[in-house]
């Protein structure tokens, strides 16, 4: 029985790693799929992991149907056994109804990956019909780690160093990129609410306010 199964995690916990070892170990039994993405750090139509690992993949552009899209290649004689979808949570609600169809007429696995919520805390419309509508969810087991070592859990997006709480949705950025830039940083619930960034609190350590007080 085929399924589509929603594979989430936050930012560095091994979603794109998890989705290209699907792809490699369905590879190597001899079947074939198709790999969507969207917005990858390595460019349009990339799925890659930090790890360095990369392969081509569909680029799934808003207003792509992938269902559509599906059934014109196995219309021209395309073998596809299973589907691979990286950055899921970037996709529109009806794509992932799309992703659904899929499962229930075509009879292939899909698997998704992408993380559940932005960096306010609110969830990606993607991501929210994914939990709607999944057979299974799946929580990665690699756990992300905060700043302060506890366990990651939230997205937190960056500019400057300073954590942001405000604009668009969608932002294209990285974790461990250039503080002068717009990035990402996964941390625990109580750093989240508090705002601080490993940058805001290394910067808490070096200022005098908090030094003890001598003689």
């Amino acid at each position: 029985m085929s399924e589509l199964v929603f594979f989430s995690g936050t930012m560095d916990c091994g979603k794109s790693t998890l989705a290209l070892q699907i792809g490699h170990n369905r590879s190597a039994r001899g079947l074939q799929g198709v790999i969507f993405t969207r917005d990858d750090r390595a460019g349009e139509g990339k799925l890659s992991s930090r790890l360095g690992l990369v392969t081509e993949a569909v680029e799934a552009a808003a207003g792509m149907d992938l269902y559509g899209y599906l059934v014109t290649q196995m219309s021209k004689g395309a073998k596809v056994d299973y589907v691979i979808v990286d950055e899921a949570q970037f996709l529109a609600p009806e794509q992932i109804d799309q992703l659904a169809r899929v499962v229930d007429e075509l009879d292939l696995d899909v698997f998704a990956f992408g993380i559940t919520t932005d960096f306010r805390t609110k969830l990606f419309p993607g991501s929210q019909r994914l939990i709607e509508l999944a057979d299974r969810l799946e929580t990665l087991q690699v756990e992300a780690m905060c700043w302060c070592g506890a366990r990651a859990t939230h997205n937190a997006r960056t500019v400057g160093g300073e954590m942001v709480v405000e604009g668009e949705q969608v932002v294209v950025g990285d974790v461990n990129r250039p503080a002068a830039e717009i990035g990402y940083e996964v941390l625990c619930r109580r750093h989240h609410r508090k705002r601080m960034t490993s940058a805001a609190a290394h910067a808490g350590a070096l200022s005098p306010d908090v030094l003890p007080v001598t003689g």
